[in-house]
């Protein structure tokens, strides 16, 4: 099986058998699997939405997201098929209210529901890190926390 790490501001999409791994803080990963094709992808965003100034990177949830889904249609999964699961936006040392986090987790939930695309699993907010291993084996996800 190939192995893949994605840092900040990546995406990553498999068509053969990959496990694609991350760290997240106040990042949020989102993984998306085709029970259908058995593609697989993540993305690893650290800022929650692009406002049309500066360039359009995926650094931002809602263009990195939309390029995940994209990326995948193009590859060949049934939009049908696809399901979600979101990963991070950890409150580290900030108070909750003045966190990119819980705005993280929510840029990817909303364009998820715009796709009709179903979370299916999530481990979101709290206040330690995350190393995150997806693999389209099967699309299970393993999760440990950093200390």
């Amino acid at each position: 099986m190939n192995q893949k790490v994605i840092y900040s501001e990546q995406l990553y999409i498999a068509t053969e058998p990959t496990e694609i791994s991350t760290v997240l803080g106040s990042c949020v990963a989102v993984c998306l699997y085709c029970t259908k094709s058995q593609i697989a992808g993540m993305n690893h965003y650290l800022m929650p939405l692009w406002n049309g100034n500066g360039l359009k990177t995926l650094k931002y949830g809602n263009v990195s997201t939309e390029r995940l889904i994209d990326g995948m249609l193009g590859l060949g999964a049934d939009l049908r098929h696809i399901e979600a699961k979101v990963f991070g936006g950890g409150v580290l040392n900030i108070d909750e209210a003045h966190s990119v986090g819980p705005r993280n987790v929510q840029v990817a939930l909303d364009i998820l529901k715009t796709y009709k695309i179903p979370v299916i699993a999530s481990d979101v907010g709290g206040d330690k890190g995350r190393r995150v291993i997806f693999s389209n084996h099967d699309g299970s996800v393993y999760v440990k926390y950093s200390r």
